[in-house]
């Protein structure tokens, strides 16, 4: 009987699945980021968890159990430098685990694991953009498209300060309460520099969505001068643009959708940044 046994079979052999796993996990430590599948990421995650804790340590004893688990010798000092100063202040959680859906073939599900806190954190992205797009929306609310684009991406870093301070349901914020708590979870044990830098992360964001559009139609006169027939580039299914509540998708339900209220302000469209002499050829 199987009673009490948590652990993963793998389908190998004990000795075969404790070579895969600190395969893994050194691949981990190298990259930082791995994707595999989802049951592969969550073995592990918690290996990856206790070598870590072994750095934090950084006694003798450690050094030498953690050197005899990583396959790569070079990752060793790196453990016990980086890892040990990144970590130093964090209780656990050093991993993050992200769905990935299924793979193309067998089906099985798919992961990126990652160690928290690394230069390419998914995370770290993900609530960058999140901030950056609801600034483009709340400003887009009470001023018109030419003049958000002239401010550009200024007073991004006093948002991020200002939300940082505030509790999860307070309100008064230009945030959701979800994107303040991906915030503040994801500047939870940084330094003091990470304000500044998720700060440049959101203007540069913040530039790529309102200079967009304008883009869009410079490419399209270009491609309209060598082919008259052709038309301008279409929004794709459910695409949401700056400003709106609702996606594409949503619209086409009709009837059938889920009803959200219109947006109280103005949508960053082609119409909006140069008025009705843009039509749609």
């Amino acid at each position: 009987m199987k009673h009490g046994v948590a652990l993963r079979k793998f389908s190998r052999t004990s000795s075969h699945r404790m070579l895969m796993l600190r395969n893994l996990v050194t691949s981990l430590f190298e990259h930082e980021q791995i994707s595999t599948t989802l049951p592969k990421a969550r073995d592990t995650a918690r290996l990856a968890e206790k070598i870590i804790t072994m750095g934090k340590k950084g006694d003798q004893g450690a050094y030498s159990r953690a050197s005899s688990f990583l396959l790569q010798s070079s990752l060793v000092p790196k453990l016990f430098t980086t890892f040990a100063q990144r970590y130093a202040n964090r209780p656990g959680g050093y991993t993050r685990i992200h769905k990935l859906g299924n793979r193309l073939g067998d089906n099985a599900p798919r992961a990126i694991l990652e160690l928290v806190d690394n230069p390419r954190d998914l995370r770290w992205e993900m609530t960058a953009r999140s901030i950056g797009w609801e600034m483009v929306k709340g400003r887009l609310r009470t001023s018109k498209a030419p003049s958000v684009i002239n401010q550009g991406p200024a007073g991004t870093q006093e948002v991020v300060e200002k939300e940082l301070k505030m509790k999860f349901d307070q309100s008064g914020g230009l945030l959701r309460p979800r994107t303040r708590s991906y915030l503040q979870k994801v500047m939870r044990y940084r330094d003091d520099k990470a304000p500044a830098e998720l700060s440049e992360k959101v203007g540069e964001y913040m530039d790529h969505l309102l200079a967009t559009p304008l883009v869009t139609r410079s490419m399209h006169e270009e491609a309209k001068e060598k082919n008259i027939q052709n038309t301008a580039q279409r929004h794709r299914a459910g695409q949401i643009l700056p400003g709106e509540t609702r996606s594409g998708l949503n619209l086409a339900h009709g009837a059938l959708g889920h009803r959200r209220p219109l947006p109280k302000g103005r949508v960053l469209s082609m119409r909006l940044l140069f008025g009705r002499k843009y039509k749609r050829t």
